[in-house]
């Protein structure tokens, strides 16, 4: 049942190219001032979902709405009220900073000011340079600028940061604050975990084209997969050990008590990355793994057929 609130609504979204499925049933909503992650391998079927949402691509199947609207019939009215940030643009034009922006201002009913934005990108010594001149990061810079001087009500970011160096991420992601504080809901796709657990309120994880976790930035992958884990060297030995333990004051109190501190005592609290990379990899043993009726009436495959 879609969400009357809901920006965004996609139930059972399904793409094929041939015989290949790049998403198979994929449903979320995001609504409105939230900034949604959609996380996931290469692959996985995060772009194709986020062109289809923009009016880019076709679907195979299901539906979705962006904004009230059905993103396979939006019309200029519609385009105008979307921020878009492509993975890559390739935009190499002789013209300048400040010119480019000024350019796509006009095609906006009510746009921010041009010398705003390029201050907000950090650009305000090459508001004069012109676009072939420019670095990679600096580039970049230019096509989030781009996204979001028509004051879009919906953002998309799809790899935003790519080519940005660390200060360059951290300012970015203060802008995507203020964005957010303004109304602005975002849907963005990263491969910096730290950037999705700072800028996100939800995240859905795509892996092989579904949907396999979706839920608040801090609880995806489940509270299990947050358990802390104790890791130490054992005394005799050297042999490293860890016992996962949701109280790991009182086990690192008991090693002590029993053996003094051992080498290489240290809690570890799993991150969004690691909770990520296990669900992801979880997944895919999930999926390589034969069924048990496969297992029992299948004859096993050489190596040569499953390559």
């Amino acid at each position: 049942m879609t969400d009357p609130e809901a920006i965004v609504s996609v139930r059972d979204l399904r793409k094929s190219y041939g015989q290949f499925t790049a998403l198979d049933g994929v449903s979320f909503d995001i609504h409105r001032g939230e900034t949604f992650a959609l996380l996931g391998p290469n692959g996985a079927g995060k772009s194709t979902t986020i062109e289809i949402l923009e009016g880019y691509r076709d679907r195979s199947g299901g539906e979705a709405t962006v904004l009230g609207v059905d993103p396979g019939h939006g019309g200029l009215e519609w385009k105008a009220r979307l921020g878009i940030v492509l993975q890559s643009t390739g935009e190499s034009a002789n013209v300048t900073v400040r010119e480019q922006l000024t350019h796509f201002a006009g095609f906006y009913p009510n746009p921010r000011s041009v010398d705003e934005v390029i201050a907000a990108v950090g650009l305000q010594d090459k508001a004069k340079t012109r676009l072939s001149k420019l670095s990679g990061g600096q580039r970049r810079r230019v096509d989030v600028a781009l996204g979001f001087i028509g004051r879009p009500e919906l953002l998309f970011l799809d790899e935003p940061t790519t080519g940005f160096d660390p200060e360059a991420r951290r300012n970015f992601w203060d802008l995507i604050r203020l964005l957010k504080s303004e109304g602005t809901t975002i849907l963005l796709t990263t491969h910096y975990l730290d950037e999705a657990a700072q800028l996100s309120d939800r995240a859905g994880v795509i892996a092989g084209g579904r949907l396999i976790d979706i839920g608040p930035i801090n609880e995806i992958g489940g509270a299990d997969a947050r358990v802390p884990i104790v890791r130490w060297r054992d005394p005799v030995g050297g042999m490293l050990r860890e016992q996962r333990a949701a109280d790991p004051g009182r086990v690192v109190a008991e090693l002590v008590a029993a053996i003094g501190e051992p080498e290489g005592l240290e809690i570890i609290r799993p991150a969004l990355e690691d909770v990520y990379l296990r669900m992801v990899a979880d997944y895919a043993v999930e999926q390589s793994s034969p069924s048990p009726i496969t297992s029992l009436s299948a004859p096993r495959a050489s190596k040569e057929s499953v390559q």
